[in-house]
């Protein structure tokens, strides 16, 4: 498939090169200069080559096309379109998006937060097929420049499609990635099931001082989350359930769709592969307090949570407080930059809200 990622962190130049060896026409289009510009030049100096470690092995493989030109990037006409970037800047790119995106292009958002309104918001004139993705399905990063590594693979990945009349277009295009999809009632569980929108957020914002005071010498899995801060994350976790459930979705607990991404056996108990994974296979970080970690996961998730919230007439005690530390902390107003269902479009927003899409 011709395939375009948008993003060339981590998470976008893994899977530009995982998508090369399997055989697919990629292109990868970096948006900005904010970060990974080594890598980047990298790339753009060298044909696009990179090596990619995965657990099976090292592989020299090429991506078709680098670029910055939006233009360039969409000349192809590619069948997907996959959205890698932080969810901060969602809404500039998809605007910036509009001019090159045609009908019935699949659009795979690797995670959104629901982004899909924002494409319904500046694309609401074009037949899209919206995929919104829980997490990546990827544990990665740029090792050196032009050298990614995989540290893990999801076993499954849940996704929700938009509309749900076109499920099985998607599922014809995305199935050929060999992310091994599964399929949720809704965008909006996909944007809930986010799982930095819980884990990032507590953990970050009660690190604060650790990661400060150890200048980046902190592993933030294997830490933070003592059986006080465990009680924290699970009552955030039930503002969330009871806002899913408000929303007739499904009120799944954070551990149990984490164990559902990463466990074949899914008879084991779902604490127990989140503690497995915070002592053996979690990675350094974060370094800096005002990591993506808050300025993402915040402005981003806990503020859009507590939006629904106030539209459902629920109270998202925790949620708000958790805000307000976290601006308090790094002097900056969260809610004036984040994401809230008036940002995204209330008439969109509600109507998503209210018709959750049914598995074919």
């Amino acid at each position: 498939m011709k395939i375009v990622i948008i993003g060339a962190g981590n998470g976008g130049t893994t899977m530009a090169a995982d998508l090369s060896l399997k055989g697919h026409d990629v292109t990868l289009l970096k948006t900005s200069n904010k970060m990974h510009n080594e890598n980047f030049s990298y790339l753009l100096n060298n044909g696009g080559e990179i090596i990619f470690n995965d657990l099976k092995g090292r592989a020299l493989t090429k991506i078709r096309k680098v670029t910055t030109s939006f233009k360039d990037a969409f000349s192809g006409a590619p069948q997907l379109i996959i959205l890698f970037i932080q969810t901060n800047y969602h809404e500039n790119v998809i605007q910036r998006l509009v001019p090159y995106l045609k009908d019935n292009q699949v659009v795979l958002i690797e995670p959104g937060y629901l982004s899909t309104a924002y494409f319904l918001k500046y694309c609401g004139d074009l037949n899209l097929i919206i995929a919104e993705a829980e997490s990546s399905p990827i544990n990665c990063r740029i090792i050196s420049p032009g050298e990614v590594k995989s540290l893990s693979k999801n076993v499954r990945n849940p996704i929700g499609i938009y509309p749900v009349s076109r499920i099985d277009e998607a599922m014809l295009v995305l199935n050929r990635l060999e992310y091994n999809f599964t399929i949720l009632d809704s965008v909006v569980e996909a944007a809930l099931h986010n799982p930095n929108l819980i884990v990032h957020t507590v953990g970050s914002i009660m690190s604060i001082p650790r990661i400060e005071y150890s200048e980046g010498e902190y592993w933030m899995y294997r830490e933070v989350f003592t059986p006080s801060v465990w009680n924290l994350v699970k009552k955030l976790d039930a503002e969330k359930m009871e806002i899913l459930s408000a929303l007739n979705l499904k009120p799944l607990p954070y551990v149990e769709a984490c164990k559902f991404r990463n466990s074949e056996d899914q008879t084991i108990d779902a604490e127990k592969v989140f503690f497995d994974y915070a002592q053996n296979d979690s990675t350094k970080g974060p370094a800096v307090s005002n990591s993506r970690y808050i300025t993402e996961d915040v402005s981003q998730g806990l503020v859009l949570l507590e939006s629904l919230g106030k539209l459902l007439k629920i109270r998202t005690t925790i949620c708000s407080a958790l805000i307000d530390i976290a601006s308090a902390c790094l002097n900056t107003d969260f809610r004036k930059s984040g994401r809230t269902v008036e940002r995204l479009g209330m008439r969109i927003t509600t109507e998503l809200l209210r018709i959750p899409h049914k598995k074919s």
